[in-house]
């Protein structure tokens, strides 16, 4: 495979992509996961505490 002479960028972070040219470069950034704007940590605790709720009641109304 044949490859033309490029300079490596440091700012690519990975020795492939240091190695392609600027163009075939251009607009790759690494992936972030962005957390949704409708779901906030409280909710994640309000169903922690629904679950341990329930949980404790059923189990009180079985014994």
């Amino acid at each position: 495979m044949r490859r033309s002479l490029v300079l490596t960028d440091e700012t690519a972070r990975h020795p492939f992509l240091a190695s392609l040219p600027p163009h075939v470069r251009q607009g790759t950034q690494p992936l972030r996961v962005k957390r949704p704007s409708w779901f906030q940590l409280s909710d994640l605790r309000d169903f922690v505490v629904a679950y341990c709720a329930c949980f404790v009641g059923v189990s009180v109304f079985i014994a």
